[in-house]
C-alpha cells in the first residue's frame, strides 16, 4: 500500500538529537508557515467584504436589509447585492433598449469638458484589463535591463500605436512592456523596445507576478518551461543568453 509523499516544506526534520529549544523553534516555524496565509487570506477577505458592504448599504433602505431584524450584523449583504446588481446589469445592457440608454447617458458625459476625459480614460483601462480578446498583460518576457547581460522580467503589452510607431526608430516592430518593481508589482517602468529584444516566457500572469513578488524564492509551476523568443535576440558581446 502507498501513501502520497508528504510536502517537503512543511516535514520537521529529525529531532532526536535536537535540543528542546531548536525543537520549540521549528515547530513554531512549522506552524507559522500554515497559519500566516490562512491569517493573511482572511484578513484581506475580510477587509473586502467590509469595503464593499460599507459602500452598498447604506444605499437599501433599512427594511430591506436583515440587520433589522436580527440581533447581529451580518457581513457580506453588500458584496451579494453588488454581485447581483453588476450581473443584473450587464443583462440589461445585453439588449436594445439597455444599449440605447447607455449610449444617451455617455453622450451626456461626452459633453462635460472634464468629466468626458476622466471617463473614457477609465472606461478604456477597465475594458483594456477585462477583454477576453485584448492582449495586454498576457503574456511574460524577458528584456535585458538595467543593462546589456542584466534580465528583468516583463509583462507584455501591445504593439506601439501609429502615432508613437512613426516616431521610433523600427516603428512598426516596436511593443510596449510594463517592468514591475519587486516585491510591489503594481510599480515599474513602462517602455517600448523592438520586438526582437524580448524573450517570451511560456509562463502565466500570475507564475510572473509571484516570481517578481518574492524576489524569485518561488519558482514558476510549470516545470521544464523554457523562454522562447519572439524574435532573432542579438546580445552583446561577451553576454550569454539566459538559461
Amino acid at each position: 500500500m502507498t501513501t502520497n509523499s508528504p510536502d517537503p516544506r512543511l516535514v520537521l526534520p529529525e529531532l532526536t538529537q535536537a535540543t528542546f529549544g531548536t525543537r520549540l523553534r521549528r515547530y513554531f516555524l512549522t506552524g507559522l508557515v500554515i497559519a500566516a496565509p490562512l491569517a493573511i487570506t482572511a484578513s484581506v477577505t475580510w477587509w473586502f467584504i467590509n469595503l464593499i458592504d460599507g459602500l452598498v448599504k447604506p444605499l437599501i433602505p433599512n427594511s430591506y436589509l436583515p440587520d433589522s431584524y436580527l440581533p447581529y450584523p451580518v457581513p457580506g449583504v453588500g458584496l451579494i447585492i453588488a454581485l447581483v446588481g453588476l450581473t443584473l446589469l450587464g443583462f440589461l445592457t445585453a439588449n436594445l433598449v439597455g444599449r440605447s440608454l447607455i449610449n444617451a447617458g455617455e453622450a451626456i458625459l461626452h459633453r462635460m469638458p472634464v468629466v468626458r476625459g476622466l471617463y473614457k480614460g477609465v472606461k478604456q483601462v477597465f475594458e483594456t484589463i477585462f477583454s477576453q480578446t485584448g492582449t495586454s498583460f498576457r503574456k511574460v518576457g524577458m528584456v535585458q535591463f538595467p543593462q546589456p547581460g542584466m534580465w528583468s522580467i516583463v509583462f507584455i503589452a501591445q504593439e506601439a500605436a501609429p502615432e508613437i510607431a512613426e516616431r521610433l526608430p523600427d516603428g512598426n516592430d516596436q511593443v510596449g512592456v510594463f517592468l514591475p518593481c519587486t516585491p510591489n508589482p503594481t510599480t515599474g517602468f513602462f517602455f517600448y523596445l523592438p520586438r526582437r529584444e524580448i524573450v517570451e516566457l511560456s509562463i502565466s500572469i500570475e507564475d510572473g507576478a509571484k516570481l517578481i513578488m518574492s524576489a524569485g524564492l518561488i519558482q514558476p509551476g510549470e516545470i521544464g518551461a523554457k523562454p522562447k523568443a519572439t524574435g532573432n535576440l542579438s546580445l552583446p558581446q561577451g553576454a550569454t543568453s539566459p538559461p
